[in-house]
């Protein structure tokens, strides 16, 4: 087994350190979340908390970690005798991306329990992590359901796992702990809900710091053993200092005055539910805990909402989480009775920070969350280029649109667009299984079975059942697609007004793309060539910053825009040739520059048209006179014309169908 880095080399990230610690204490805190770019430790804490942890007592043979002093008396592999057992390592148990549900939850053998009528049960990840540590790196990637059913068993404490009305339940009480970069897109708002404290983590711009962080790694990477030995005091007295924190937090008391200030603090930042309040009241508890105190104290509930609030407060889609900690400061006084000013949370009072890391170790302080001023995009405000481009204007205000879909049946990732196959939705049919048997269709596999009960010998009441007779249910949910956005950035759209109604109508559409769990990509032209502003991404609130910083000007090089976007699109095809794309191209179609602008345009749109790709055109042309070009392109593109007044005003969630139409009348 390879020796984990200890956690207390780790340099600074004192906010995460804090938040796995209080976890530990105590398992009702909830688990944590934890947002951040790459490569800032975020998966090494998690692993070398699990070496802190204290041994856990099991039954001997039990698969799903019984406590040998109050064995689960509904354990698939009970009952269990009491007493006896034995004693071993927390454990540590990664989710992957890609897991199946069967994977995560434990899985029947719906053959057995059809023909014989017993639970043959395969225990699934939950059942691994019970007492331990459940560790899901890039949680925003995760399958929505997926993340319903694990949130569901963290808060329950138990898995249930029914199939055609065979039931399973077991325990399942873990730390749970998942890890996203928000640049890949974020986790819907129920779902950041449901995890008790949330972190963010970045680089320190610190030379100093970073040193010392590069220092380490490297010393580890050469001899583990050795550096994990020079580290063991601490690793030992912090392990004592989490098993005399569990001790003592029953006796730890949460006052009416604390409570007071817990209740006041999440209706000033207008959290939704109760849930706030108790996770608040658990966090805490638990920092009183580890301060080694029997009181909580006003500074343990502003440590408390500074770690629970910032991914609950009501904010608009596109706002980063965080908390307003004047505010917090503000509340926490009016709501205290007292007109003395709280001692310095940094004080010597403070009792919640985690170790520092070695007695060497510089702070990392702020130092964590500051970044550096970041580069003005190219071309965009503050690069004003010759010819004619104008300066980024803002969008307009959004709106809620109705919802464009894709023809057909896809077989995508779930989402919540257009119609797809899915392993959840309405039963639409039965098949045969390919693979292994996910879900079952019981109607139809008792219709294969029944004209061969007779040449099956059947005596008794119960079905004669063989593999061959399975089926498996066909199911019809909603997928999430490729949004690819191709803006007309030229001098035509440049009027400011005119600009900022095609930003907030753009804008609008990536609100819709982020309720419905699209990848949306940002493609933009003007002057004499596109780019391509934003690669297609999960993060729609990337795709909103691009399109906020996009300046205009210039001529309308509509072909390429449409080049460009017809790259972008193969290129994804390849790397994932099951999510279809929607195209929605954003222009007044007054293509200009190069010669014949308007037949390069076309034969542009056909290559679209040809290889099948749903598109919807967003005709931004106004005035008086109107040339009806974006029209023209949009009948090139096999698709349909929608101007902004009817994507404001009227349901357009049949627009992309009647592309589907067009193109079998044209054929």
């Amino acid at each position: 087994m390879s020796t984990p880095y200890p956690f207390t080399a780790i340099v600074g990230q004192d906010d995460l350190r804090l938040a796995l610690l209080l976890n530990a204490v105590s398992e009702r805190v909830g688990g944590v979340l934890v947002r951040g770019e790459k490569g800032t430790a975020k998966s090494t804490a998690v692993r070398a908390l699990s070496a802190l942890l204290p041994e856990v007592p099991v039954v001997s043979g039990c698969r799903f970690s019984c406590d040998p002093s109050s064995p689960d008396p509904a354990c698939p592999d009970g009952p269990h005798a009491d007493g006896g057992g034995v004693s071993r390592d927390a454990r540590t148990v990664e989710l992957p991306v890609g897991a199946s549900e069967d994977r995560l939850v434990g899985a029947l053998d719906i053959e057995r329990a059809l023909a014989e009528g017993v639970k043959a049960f395969e225990p699934g990840l939950l059942a691994d992590a019970h007492r331990g540590i459940l560790y899901v790196d890039e949680v925003n990637l995760l399958h929505d359901h997926l993340v319903d059913l694990l949130l569901d068993a963290a808060a329950m404490g138990a898995s249930y796992v029914e199939r055609e009305g065979v039931s399973v339940r077991h325990a399942a009480r873990f730390l749970l702990v998942g890890t996203m970069n928000p640049e890949e897109g974020e986790l819907r708002p129920q779902l950041l809900d449901r995890f008790g404290l949330t972190v963010e983590v970045a680089a320190s711009r610190e030379p100093d710091l970073r040193v010392e962080v590069v220092r380490r790694r490297l010393a580890y990477d050469d001899d583990p053993a050795a550096f994990a030995a020079k580290w063991a005091d601490e690793e030992a007295a912090l392990r004592a200092r989490i098993v005399g924190a569990r001790a003592l937090l029953p006796s730890v008391r949460l006052g009416d005055p604390a409570l007071r200030q817990i209740a006041a603090t999440c209706a000033a930042f207008e959290v939704d539910g109760m849930r706030a309040d108790i996770v608040m009241a658990r966090t805490a508890t638990a920092l009183a805990a580890w301060a080694g105190r029997e009181d909580v104290i006003a500074e343990d509930v502003r440590q408390a909402a500074l770690l629970a609030l910032p991914h609950r407060r009501r904010r608009n889609p596109f706002d980063a989480p965080g908390l307003d900690e004047d505010k917090l400061d503000e509340t926490l006084q009016e709501s205290s009775g007292d007109d003395e000013p709280d001692p310095d949370p940094d004080g010597p009072g403070s009792g919640g920070q985690p170790p520092s890391g070695g007695p060497d170790t510089p702070s990392q302080g702020d130092d964590a969350q500051g970044d550096t001023p970041a580069e003005p995009e190219s071309g965009g405000p503050a690069s004003q280029p010759a010819g004619g481009e104008q300066s980024a204007v803002r969008a307009g205000e959004p709106f809620r649109t109705k919802m464009l879909s894709v023809p057909g049946l896809g077989e995508g990732a779930a989402g919540r667009r257009s119609r797809a196959r899915t392993e959840h939705g309405r039963t639409t049919g039965a098949r045969r299984p390919q693979g292994a048997l996910t879900k079952l269709h019981l109607a139809a596999t008792v219709q294969a079975a029944a004209p061969h009960q007779r040449a099956r010998g059947r005596s008794g009441t119960g079905l004669v059942i063989r593999r061959d007779d399975l089926r498996q249910a066909n199911r019809e949910g909603r997928e999430g697609n490729l949004v690819l956005f191709v803006v007309d950035a030229s001098g035509s759209m440049a009027a400011r007004q005119r600009m900022s109604a095609v930003k907030g109508a753009v804008l609008s559409l990536l609100l819709d793309a982020y309720q419905r769990r699209d990848k949306v990509g940002l493609v933009s032209f003007r002057g004499k060539d596109a780019e391509v502003a934003l690669p297609p991404t999960s993060s729609v609130d990337a795709a909103a910053a691009r399109l906020e910083s996009l300046p205009t000007g210039g001529r309308t090089p509509v072909a390429a825009g449409l080049l460009k976007a017809h790259d972008v699109l193969r290129i994804e095809r390849m790397r994932d040739p099951s999510r279809r794309p929607l195209l929605v191209v954003v222009t007044d179609g007054r293509a200009t520059g190069g010669p014949e602008p308007l037949a390069l345009a076309a034969r542009a749109a056909r290559l679209h048209e040809v290889e099948g790709v749903a598109s919807v055109v967003v005709d931004c042309e106004s005035g008086p006179v109107r040339l009806g070009l974006a029209g023209e392109l949009a009948r090139q593109l096999g698709g349909t014309a929608v101007t902004l007044d009817e994507l404001r005003a009227e349901s357009i969630a049949g627009l992309v169908k009647d592309v589907q139409g067009n193109r079998r009348r044209a054929a």
